[in-house]
Parts: structure tokens; C-alpha cells; sequence
């Protein structure tokens, strides 16, 4: 069969332009393009008229399809073969370079043979695919740079990749870590723990971060932080995303720092309670009043650092905790701290309060503790004979905060110490100030935000904006 496209049969013509996807068809002998129809005019930038004057070898820039075979060779096995041929090609034409998928099958129209073509454009294919292996190259390249342990979980919860860190960690192999549930990775006492960060991942699509003790292959037990993530397409969770972290170093770290500090503790409360009670005697025992007047600002200073240690104690256990913001009733927590002042520091003072019922906000547990703070800073350092205390309370408009205002008529929180909490100095510079760092830390813990100013009668007035449960 040797036709041109003037006397191809009107039948397979007819039979090419029914087909919906672009389609031609050629002389299964000379491969030579008989028809075309219209979506494959479109897609191969020709008339219909340029096309018919072509051969099919001739619609690519390559002689070779992608996988490296001679296209001639494919088209002439597609029409020996029974069944379907599919290769992929490179193309030109007027809408420049493009990768077509071909397939080819041949069959008989009007009692004569004829090879015909299915033509699909998968530029956009390769080139997400290609923008889709740039990416994980990138990935991967941060992924074997970073420290941590990187790695991805399927929406079961079993390894799916992994950076070279894991797997040192773990001392195991990719065989052995491909499919692996990551839980199978801890010990038995911190596999829950794992487990449930997980499940509030897939569940919440929320980070979640958990300790626990990963298991290496040698059976050594290393302590372990994990950070997880979902990864979520539309409004599925897929996966996960993590992060590990040998805290081998900075557990025995913090585990010799503790001890440390409660050392230094210990002795710190001990001398001083020494200097207050000798102090204290001496001034019993000395008739010089401006004599006794300075012994008595000794044992104040000492009464003082005594307050820093204690602090410090607090401070302490409150990021050793790392406790988490909960609903807490606001009027309960004014009474708590209210209830917690020394019975006879409370009782020189005039501490008035305004909290409504009904206001609650999210904070961590320690909440009471800071309110305490300022109230005791509030008293202690006021000058006046009976210190005044004003503690207030108010749904901000937002209806998401909450404030909470400790105010007093005392000389005010010197320059020094306010400079703490903006970052001009440090705590170490000036360890009054450290009762005002633990107040901001355990606002800021819960979300909120901490302010000093001056109050209407002179003094400090410290606020605090606290999140409600509705405000996220």
C-alpha cells in the first residue's frame, strides 16, 4: 500500500477525526502520515496538509525515543507486534520543544492495514517531574547537611525516608529502617509516648514534640527528642514529618548543672542564714544606732538574696517542666497567690481586688505563682507605712484576651530593673530583677504578653494579657 493523503480512504479519515484524543494515521509500510485530526493539528503546530507530506519519523527533532532506542526500529516493531506500542519522544514544531507519549497499535480499516497513533502531550509531566527531583535534591542535600535526624512517615506511621544521622543513631541500615514503624525504634517505656505524639499528629494535624529513649541496634539506650509534623494534602494527612535529637550531651549536661546549682543552693541559704543570725545578734548586743541601722540593712540584703535564691529555685523547676497552657479561672488564681503570702507580709498591706467571676484564660499552671510575685515585689519594696495594692481584671473587646493589672503606690521598679526585661541587661547584672523575669517567662509561656508602666498613684503598674481558651 502506497497511497498519499488525496487518496487515503475517506473511512479512515472519517475513523481518525471521530477519535476525541490527538490521533493520525499512516501507511503501516512507509510510515508515512495519511490523516490527521484535529487535536493532533493543534498539538503538532502542522495543517493538515504539511502533515500528510510527512513521515512519522519525521515529527521529532531525536532519532531515538527517550529510553535510547531508534524510533525507526519502535515504529516498525509496533507494526509487526500485535497489541500496543508506547514510547516517549522529543518534538519541535512552531510550539517549540516538547515530549510526546506515542502509542501505536495497527489495525484494519475498509480491508486494509493501517498504523495508527495516539499522540499525548507529558511536557507538563516531566517538567513538575524534574521540578519534583530538584526539589528532593535540595531535601536531601539539607537533609545530610543539618545535625538532627531527619526522616518522613508514611500516614501509617512506618519510616518512608531518612537522613544518614537516623540511621548512625539508630545503627541500622536502609533495609532495616525501610517500612519500620518508628515506634519500634524506643523502649517500651517511652513507646507510648512516641505513639501518642503521633496519633496527635494524624489526628489534631498538629505538631508534637515527645522525650524518649531510642534503642540502638547494639541495645544502648540514648535519650531522645522528637519533633513531628504533619504533612497534609487537601484535608488528608499523608505523613508525617520529623526531627530527632541525640540529648545524650545535653541531658548529662543539665543533669551536672542541676546538681551544681542545688549545691551552690544549699550553701548559698546556709552562709546566709549564718550572716542574718550573727547580724541580727550583733545588732541586739550595739548601742550605736546609726551602727545598728547599717546591721540592719545587712540583714535586709541578706533576707533579699535569701528571695533570689528561692527564686532561682522556681525558675529552675518551671523550664526543667516546660509545662503547657490549660484553662485556668482567673478569680481563682488571684486567691490562690493571695493565699500564698507570708501571713505577715499580707497583713501589712491594703490589697485590694477587682477580678469578675467567669473570666478564664489559658496559662500554665503557674500562673498564681506570678501573680504572688508582683504583689510580694509590690509590698516589700514599697516605702510607705501601710502599701496599697490594687489587682484588677477585664475581657479585653477582642473577646480572645484577658488583662490582668497589678498596680501599687510604692516608689516604682528602678531603670535598672525594667532594663532587664527589654534586653538591655542581663538578669546576672542585676539579680533583683529576676523575680520580673520569672513573672514574664510564665506569661509568655502560656501565650500572652507582659507590661510595666507607672500606676495613677505613683507607682508600678504591671499588666498582664492573658489568651482566652476562645482565642487560640
Amino acid at each position: 500500500m502506497d497511497r498519499d493523503g488525496e487518496s487515503t480512504p475517506r473511512v479512515v479519515r472519517a475513523f481518525v477525526e471521530a477519535v476525541p484524543t490527538p490521533a493520525i494515521a499512516c501507511d503501516p509500510e512507509t510510515h508515512a502520515v495519511r490523516a490527521a485530526n484535529g487535536p493532533a493539528v493543534a498539538l503538532l503546530g502542522q495543517d493538515r496538509g504539511t502533515l500528510t507530506l510527512m513521515g512519522l519519523t519525521d515529527l521529532g527533532e531525536a532519532d531515538e525515543t527517550v529510553d535510547g532506542e531508534s524510533v525507526t526500529a519502535a515504529v516498525e516493531a509496533a507494526v509487526d507486534r500485535e497489541g500496543v506500542t508506547e514510547f516517549e519522544w522529543e518534538t519541535g514544531g512552531e510550539r517549540g520543544r516538547r515530549r510526546l507519549s506515542l502509542s501505536l497499535h495497527t489495525t484494519t480499516i475498509g480491508d486494509e492495514r493501517w498504523l495508527i497513533v495516539g499522540l499525548t502531550d507529558v511536557t507538563d509531566r516531566i517538567t513538575a517531574e524534574e521540578e519534583l527531583r530538584s526539589q528532593l535534591r535540595v531535601v536531601d542535600a539539607v537533609a545530610s547537611t543539618v545535625p538532627s535526624a531527619l526522616f518522613q512517615c508514611t500516614a501509617e506511621g512506618t519510616l518512608a525516608r531518612w537522613n544518614d544521622r537516623l540511621a548512625a543513631d539508630a545503627e541500622r541500615g536502609g533495609e532495616e529502617l525501610s517500612g519500620t514503624d518508628l515506634t519500634a525504634l524506643f523502649d517500651g517505656e517511652t513507646r507510648g509516648a512516641v505513639a501518642g505524639a503521633l496519633r496527635r499528629v494524624y489526628r489534631d494535624r498538629e505538631p508534637a514534640d515527645c522525650e524518649a529513649t531510642l534503642l540502638t541496634r547494639s541495645g544502648e539506650r540514648v535519650p531522645y527528642r522528637l519533633a513531628l509534623g504533619p504533612i497534609v494534602d487537601g484535608d488528608e494527612v499523608v505523613g508525617a514529618i520529623g526531627v530527632g535529637e541525640d540529648r545524650t550531651e545535653a541531658s548529662l549536661r543539665e543533669e551536672r548543672l542541676a546538681v551544681l546549682t542545688r549545691v551552690l543552693r544549699h550553701n548559698f541559704r546556709n552562709d546566709l542564714n549564718v550572716v542574718t543570725g550573727f547580724t541580727e545578734r550583733a545588732i541586739d548586743a550595739v548601742e550605736d544606732p546609726e551602727l545598728a541601722t547599717e546591721l540592719e540593712r545587712v540583714v535586709d540584703t541578706a533576707e533579699r538574696l535569701l528571695r533570689v535564691g528561692e527564686t532561682s529555685r522556681r525558675v529552675e523547676r518551671l523550664l526543667s517542666d516546660r509545662p503547657a497552657p490549660q484553662s485556668i479561672d482567673l478569680a481563682d488564681a488571684v486567691d490562690e497567690a493571695l493565699r500564698s503570702l507570708p501571713p505577715e507580709l499580707r497583713e501589712g498591706a491594703d490589697v485590694e481586688v477587682d477580678v469578675p467571676e467567669g473570666i478564664t484564660v489559658s496559662a500554665i499552671g503557674y500562673l498564681a505563682e506570678a501573680i504572688a510575685e508582683l504583689v510580694d515585689n509590690a509590698i516589700r519594696h514599697s516605702d510607705a507605712d501601710r502599701p496599697r495594692v490594687e489587682i484588677t481584671a477585664a475581657e479585653l473587646p477582642s473577646e480572645s484576651w484577658a488583662s490582668l493589672v497589678v498596680a501599687d503606690d510604692g516608689p516604682g521598679i528602678p531603670p535598672a530593673e525594667r532594663s532587664v526585661l527589654t534586653g538591655e541587661e542581663t538578669p546576672l547584672e542585676h539579680a533583683s530583677g529576676l523575680g520580673l523575669w520569672y513573672v514574664n517567662w510564665i506569661v509568655t509561656a502560656g501565650g500572652g504578653g507582659f507590661d510595666i508602666g507607672d500606676s495613677k498613684a505613683g507607682g508600678t503598674r504591671i499588666e498582664m494579657e492573658l489568651r482566652t481558651p476562645n482565642g487560640g
